[in-house]
Protein backbone atom coordinates (compact mmCIF):
# COMPACT_ATOMS: atom_id res chain seq x y z
CA UNK A 1 0.00 0.00 0.00
CA UNK A 2 1.26 3.14 -0.62
CA UNK A 3 1.04 6.06 1.04
CA UNK A 4 -1.55 7.87 -1.63
CA UNK A 5 -4.10 4.65 -1.14
CA UNK A 6 -3.40 5.11 3.10
CA UNK A 7 -4.83 8.61 2.42
CA UNK A 8 -7.69 7.67 0.81
CA UNK A 9 -8.68 4.62 2.63
CA UNK A 10 -8.32 6.82 6.02
CA UNK A 11 -10.63 9.07 4.06
CA UNK A 12 -13.12 6.92 2.54
CA UNK A 13 -13.50 4.91 5.69
CA UNK A 14 -13.47 7.32 8.62
CA UNK A 15 -14.45 10.86 6.80
CA UNK A 16 -11.82 13.88 6.13
CA UNK A 17 -12.21 15.65 9.41
CA UNK A 18 -11.76 12.64 11.66
CA UNK A 19 -9.30 10.45 9.78
CA UNK A 20 -7.12 14.18 9.66
CA UNK A 21 -7.29 14.40 13.69
CA UNK A 22 -6.50 10.21 14.05
CA UNK A 23 -3.32 10.92 12.35
CA UNK A 24 -2.10 12.91 14.54
CA UNK A 25 -4.22 12.63 17.88
CA UNK A 26 -4.90 8.62 18.12
CA UNK A 27 -1.48 6.56 20.00
CA UNK A 28 -1.34 3.46 18.53
CA UNK A 29 -0.62 0.67 21.33
CA UNK A 30 0.65 -1.59 18.60
CA UNK A 31 3.51 1.34 17.64
CA UNK A 32 4.63 1.77 21.22
CA UNK A 33 1.92 4.71 21.54
CA UNK A 34 3.16 6.58 18.41
CA UNK A 35 0.60 8.45 16.25
CA UNK A 36 -0.01 7.29 13.04
CA UNK A 37 1.53 10.64 11.49
CA UNK A 38 4.45 9.46 13.68
CA UNK A 39 4.51 5.54 12.88
CA UNK A 40 4.28 6.96 9.19
CA UNK A 41 7.59 9.69 9.39
CA UNK A 42 9.36 6.64 11.22
CA UNK A 43 9.24 4.59 8.58
CA UNK A 44 6.42 2.21 9.12
CA UNK A 45 5.09 0.62 5.92
CA UNK A 46 1.70 2.55 5.66
CA UNK A 47 -0.34 -1.03 5.01
CA UNK A 48 1.09 -1.97 8.79
CA UNK A 49 -0.91 1.35 10.26
CA UNK A 50 -3.61 0.78 8.26
CA UNK A 51 -4.46 -2.49 9.81
CA UNK A 52 -3.53 -1.33 13.52
CA UNK A 53 -5.97 1.35 12.89
CA UNK A 54 -8.18 -1.38 11.37
CA UNK A 55 -8.34 -3.32 14.82
CA UNK A 56 -8.15 -0.02 16.87
CA UNK A 57 -11.03 0.94 15.03
CA UNK A 58 -13.27 -2.35 14.97
CA UNK A 59 -13.33 -1.86 11.24
CA UNK A 60 -14.75 -4.55 9.27
CA UNK A 61 -12.38 -6.98 7.82
CA UNK A 62 -13.25 -6.64 4.13
CA UNK A 63 -11.79 -3.29 4.53
CA UNK A 64 -8.91 -4.42 5.89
Amino acid sequence: MRLTEFSEQMTEQFGTVRADSMLVDHALIDFGGRTPAQALDDGVEPREVWLALCRDFDVPRERW
